[in-house]
């Protein structure tokens, strides 16, 4: 087994590096601006943890959800049916949990760092958690109860994470009828706006007919300004990952020591 998936996580590795790198390229040639060295080097730095963290929280995550299995009133078989099912119920339990993390504090603590990006790039999708694996199996239980498979909900969920790679870039424009069924990078991109009209928008994943039904829509209709609504706030990987749980602790009426944005058009490398 693991002379097979070596293989395969490098050719992945490959095609991430070759995605960002034409990124860069097209951001360059175009002026875009879309990366800056310091904010590049924390997003990966952030990620290296990340990496780290879904090795040391793999056991609890697939123990967790195989205990639940083991109390469904019934098991559904592994099929292309059951798979596409619980991909499905997969994507929906993310739009809950991804609002959720937006809405509840304690929540937020952990998916705040994804938003302090101050610019939207292939790179700013790896600015995740480290320690998100503690939480995010709890939203998939009730999927476990109804007897899907957890390797099934495990793959499903990693599926979704995978899609939304794809979906941290400028380069791509509106995508015309599949914006009303799949989550876009146009749509992405409002979510990741502090813009006030943006803010709790489009919480998809795969699929952004969740927050058509739900009221959560919202289509990109002016320039997207990107990062945290208090500002700028690190390029330590440390305090990106841990500021929402000082927040989180911190007395009432106390104010964040986050400083005041750079000017948001100074994005060029630093010399």
């Amino acid at each position: 087994m693991k002379n097979d998936i070596g293989p395969y996580r490098i050719y992945v590795l490959l095609v991430v590096a070759g995605l960002i790198s034409a990124e860069i390229i097209w951001s360059w040639k175009k002026d875009k601006g879309a990366y800056h060295v310091k904010e590049t080097v924390s997003n990966l730095a952030v990620f290296a943890g990340f990496q780290f963290s879904k090795y040391l929280f793999a056991g609890y995550q697939l123990s967790m959800l195989v205990f639940f299995a083991g109390l469904a009133p019934f098991r559904l078989p592994q099929s292309g049916w059951v798979f596409l099912l619980t991909f499905i119920t997969a994507d929906f339990i993310y739009y809950w949990f991804h609002r959720a993390s937006h809405l509840w504090k304690p929540l937020w603590a952990f998916h705040m760092v994804h938003h302090s990006a101050m610019r939207m790039n292939l790179t700013a999708a790896y600015r995740l958690n480290w320690f998100s694996a503690l939480v995010s199996p709890l939203f998939f239980i009730p999927a476990a109860l109804l007897g899907m498979p957890p390797d099934f909900i495990v793959i499903s969920y990693s599926l979704n994470l995978a899609y939304q790679f794809l979906l941290h870039t400028e380069a791509v424009g509106r995508l015309g009828s599949v914006e009303k069924v799949m989550d876009t990078p146009s749509s992405h991109r409002v979510h990741h706006g502090s813009n006030p009209i943006y803010i709790d928008k489009n919480f998809g994943g795969v699929l952004i007919i969740w927050d058509r039904l739900f009221g959560t829509y919202q289509p990109e209709t002016e320039k997207v300004v990107y990062g945290l609504t208090t500002g700028f706030l690190s390029h330590n990987p440390f305090m990106l990952v841990l500021q929402g749980f000082i927040d989180w602790f911190k007395p009432a009426g106390s104010k964040s020591p986050i400083v005041t944005s750079p000017p948001l058009l100074d994005i060029s490398p630093e010399k």
